[in-house]
């Protein structure tokens, strides 16, 4: 059996993640202490106690969910599970960064100060109300890029999420997506689903997100991962931190290349996946993308102990 471990994106969010984790493992609570000592702030007190609609802000929810996956990564190591039990670790969007840390590349509080920016940057590289995404149910990639393409009319519309075969996500320009929405349904999607998201995300329109990012991660130590990394928008594996670099550049305006990434995994012998962190998205992609993978998820606890004893 060869493993994969992988990292939750936005929108796994809950109040609590995490807090059973951090009480049962000093090394766990030592995570969300060293992300709260990085940002200035007590991110934690919000995580496990305060209102969801401030930890799904975008600067809150990426810093939030990476020290929850690292913190589930931390229960792991104290059970005697390290990063080596894996062969691959890969992270949906900013779930990449959690990969990274995880796999030692980058440092918990240069992540975590990484992640803010980030946040910050996406929400203010579009008006509030000027962009926006759709999750188009039931076509495939291709079919729906003939219908973003189609659907732009001189506006930003592109393919941003591969999730998997029945999922696809468009991002751009609100009346493009829109546009795109009511296209996907007249050329047979299921459904097509406006996301209750801040901003645009993985699309043209963040470039000023991109350039942000660029000079951020140009100011930080990146060293080679532990294991390899299946980059987001090349759905293959890296190790060099300059290329790492380069590409977590590219992933702010590039596609979460979900589905492609998960079949590389696959075609490289990976059978089992192990989605650390808060929820269980990348669990039920993973089934839809391949029914012979397995998956387990790691985020509580509970899911630290029926792992490690057997």
């Amino acid at each position: 059996m060869t493993i994969a471990f992988v990292f939750p994106g936005q929108g796994a969010q809950t109040i609590g993640m995490g807090k059973a984790l951090a009480e049962a493992y000093p090394a766990a609570k030592a995570v969300f202490d060293e992300v709260d000592a990085a940002l200035g702030e007590a991110l934690s007190q919000l995580i496990w106690e305060g209102d969801i609609d401030t930890l799904t802000l975008t600067q809150n929810a990426q810093p939030a969910l990476m020290a929850t996956s690292l913190a589930a990564m931390r229960a792991l190591e104290a059970e005697g599970v390290s990063i080596d039990k894996a062969a691959f670790v890969a992270g949906h969007s900013l779930g990449e960064y959690s990969a990274l840390a995880a796999a030692g590349a980058i440092s918990v509080a240069d992540t975590a100060r990484l992640l803010r920016t980030r946040g910050q940057a996406m929400q203010s590289a579009v008006p509030v109300g000027e962009g926006a995404m759709a999750a188009i149910l039931g076509l495939d990639l291709e079919a729906v890029r003939a219908v973003a393409e189609e659907a732009a009319q001189g506006e930003v519309c592109q393919a941003a999420n591969d999730n998997d075969p029945t999922q696809v996500v468009v991002s751009g320009a609100k009346a493009a997506v829109e546009r795109a929405a009511e296209i996907a349904k007249e050329k047979g999607a299921k459904r097509a689903v406006m996301l209750p998201v801040s901003a645009p995300f993985h699309c043209a329109l963040m470039q000023p997100a991109a350039d942000v990012m660029a000079e951020a991660l140009a100011g930080v130590a990146i060293t080679s991962p532990a294991v390899p990394l299946i980059a987001n928008v090349r759905a293959d594996a890296v190790t060099d931190p300059d290329e790492i670099r380069k590409l977590l550049v590219e992933q702010v305006t590039g596609s979460v290349r979900w589905r492609e990434s998960v079949q590389s995994m696959a075609a490289k012998g990976v059978t089992e996946f192990w989605e650390i962190g808060a929820g269980k998205a990348l669990s039920g992609m993973i089934r839809k993308i391949d029914r012979n993978l397995t998956s387990r998820q790691v985020g509580t606890a509970e899911d630290v102990a029926a792992i490690t004893a057997g």
